[in-house]
């Protein structure tokens, strides 16, 4: 009989041999122009090296001095800014977990994937969630969401600024949440791929609350998010009589971390200093100049898409511009052009949730000229080498023209 010992040495894991991040990685690092994450600068980068006291003096001024960065960006007075450690997908449950809960009545405007992922958040709390169904490619009348408010008379109404997954921009923001603050209902909006990238004006459009990730207009690293509530909103949050079934993303508790100076749980460190020097960055460029050079550069790339021969997704009308949808020629899938371009050219686009494009990112770090000239080059050589008939050099002069005039 194997004793007690034998059986308990037998029972040990072996140590595993793994290859190191060098072998494991390319030689040459990917250029990062899919739908996020985006490049960062080196003042990012070299922040997210360091670790300090979460709970210390110094800690108390980082956050501080991101609060304050982060009212200019969302463009609110509001005292009530927090930092989430998670993606945007964590700010968004955020939102959605404090505002509703059992029996909250919800109007979801659904352009697409993102969009319909508030509603799914909402009804894992037990809100009563309707939703509007915007066909692919478009944007919901103004009729047509008046008519869904005064049927469901919904208490919260839930809107992407720019529904990522097929490259839709909800061009009528404003106009929405004036729609439903005459109605009396919060209007929590996805501004994950948006936020620093176009204009949003939270407390002049009467938005309350809104959520975004580190990873794409901020350029900032992954994991590290914000939100932003309005009074009425933090009204409501701290009204609520049942606690919040989210303990990490209890707003209440982690008031006392963001605005008490006190404990939660152990900060996410080197990503708050990440974050602050991105808000840093962003606050030196101004909103007024970030919002010119996006536009600027996405206009150029969408030009230059075009004059290679290729369809962009979205009309013009609702076209979002900080993720640019690019059809698939037919006989290709989005996996076969994603992986001959990151292989070939070193160059990372993203397909999107089996719709049949790819997008380019045109938030942050990647909106600078060199990345583009980069990008649609490669991206023309990937699709001469998979048997595509494009023009890349009318793409490429047709790139360097809209960038020339442009400024």
């Amino acid at each position: 009989m194997p004793t007690s010992s034998s059986k308990l040495t037998s029972a040990v894991v072996p140590c595993p041999a793994v290859e190191s991040l060098d072998a494991i990685l390319p030689e040459e690092p990917l250029l990062m122009m899919g739908a996020g994450p985006v490049p960062i600068p080196a003042a990012v980068a070299k922040a997210n090296t360091i670790v300090i006291n979460h709970l210390g003096a110094t800690m108390v001024k980082v956050i501080s001095q991101v609060k304050t960065m982060a009212r200019y960006v969302f463009q609110t007075h509001s005292k009530w800014v927090l930092g989430v450690a998670g993606p945007g997908s964590a700010a968004m449950e955020m939102a959605i977990s404090n505002l509703a809960w059992e029996g909250t009545r919800m109007l979801s405007i659904k352009n697409g994937f993102f969009s319909g992922r508030m509603a799914e958040m909402a009804r894992r709390v037990g809100a009563r969630v309707s939703t509007l169904e915007v066909a692919d490619r478009s944007v919901a009348s103004l009729d047509e969401i008046a008519e869904a408010i005064r049927r469901e008379r919904p208490e919260i109404v839930t809107v992407v600024q720019g529904e990522t997954s097929n490259t839709v921009w909800n061009y009528q923001l404003k106009d929405i949440a004036a729609l439903a603050k005459a109605a009396g209902a919060l209007v929590i909006v996805d501004a994950v791929c948006t936020l620093s990238t176009m204009p949003l004006a939270m407390d002049a459009w009467g938005i309350d609350a809104v959520i975004t990730g580190g990873q794409k207009g901020l350029s900032s690293i992954p994991g590290v998010s914000l939100i932003a509530f309005s009074d009425a909103a933090w009204e409501r949050v701290k009204g609520r009589t049942a606690p919040n079934a989210h303990w990490c993303l209890d707003a209440s508790l982690a008031e006392n971390f963001w605005h008490n100076a006190g404990y939660h749980y152990t900060a996410p460190v080197s990503g708050v200093l990440a974050l602050h020097e991105a808000l840093r960055l962003v606050c030196a460029e101004t909103l007024e100049k970030r919002f010119a050079r996006h536009q600027k550069c996405s206009v150029a790339l969408q030009d230059g898409v075009t004059a290679l021969g290729l369809q962009l997704y979205a009309p013009k009308e609702c076209r979002l511009n900080s993720v640019v949808g690019i059809e698939v020629p037919a006989g290709l899938s989005p996996g076969d052009v994603c992986a001959h371009i990151s292989r070939q050219h070193q160059v990372e686009i993203s397909g999107s949730f089996g719709l049949p494009i790819v997008r380019i990112g045109q938030m942050g770090e990647q909106c600078r000229e060199h990345n583009l000239f980069r990008t649609v080059h490669a991206l023309g050589r990937t699709m001469v080498d998979l048997g595509v008939k494009v023009d890349l050099p009318a793409g490429v002069a047709a790139l360097e023209r809209a960038l020339s005039e442009g400024k």
